[in-house]
């Protein structure tokens, strides 16, 4: 697994370079990954500008900034992601910037569809459920996994499954009034959590 990382970190991108990455597609009509539907594009287009709002708004409490301005050993933060997936236009603007707090954290981004091999090691419930974020030491090591949404969201998620028999329209609606409401909190605590 290590051997297959370090040649996927060869070729992962950074937060700026995936944000130009989805804006430069949707500007021809296209989505990332191979499937291409209008649906997946106007996913993605919410999503972009989401995503530009959210990297304007989100703050990061001066707590938090504190435990990851401590950090004094080098980490990786390798995501995989899609342009179309709501669940990552939430939380890539917040794990940005926490990233963003240290230079001894890299966030380094894939697409998901282009590295199912490295995909299929770190599955939520047996499916490629996005983003998910994998925590790497400086020798590549994993120290922890994150995704695809807060621990908050997934226990929500999980409550209206067992309470409705699948997931619908309704939450998806719910889940992004508790996003908005949110404002990052969530996967603030759950990143101060994987430092401890």
């Amino acid at each position: 697994m290590k051997q297959l990382i370090a040649k996927i970190l060869e070729n992962a991108i950074s937060y700026p370079e995936y944000r130009t990455l989805v804006h430069d597609l949707l500007s021809v009509g296209k989505s990332t990954g191979p499937i291409q539907s209008e649906a997946l594009t106007n996913y993605s287009l919410l999503n972009d500008r989401r995503m530009k709002r959210l990297d304007k708004t989100i703050k990061i409490s001066d707590e938090t900034k504190a435990v990851f301005k401590s950090i004094t050993e080098k980490q990786t933060w390798l995501v995989l992601t899609e342009g179309w997936c709501g669940d990552a236009a939430q939380n890539l603007p917040v794990i940005q910037k926490l990233a963003a707090e240290n230079e001894n954290i890299a966030l380094k981004i894939v697409l998901r569809d282009e590295y199912l091999e490295l995909m299929d090691l770190f599955l939520t419930n047996g499916g490629r459920s996005i983003p998910k974020v994998i925590l790497l030491d400086a020798q590549n090591n994993v120290q922890h996994t994150w995704g695809p949404r807060p621990t908050l969201a997934t226990e929500m998620m999980a409550d209206y499954k067992a309470k409705n028999g699948s997931i619908d329209a309704q939450f998806k609606q719910d889940l992004q009034v508790w996003y908005n409401k949110n404002k990052g909190q969530s996967v603030q605590e759950d990143f101060v959590n994987m430092q401890k």
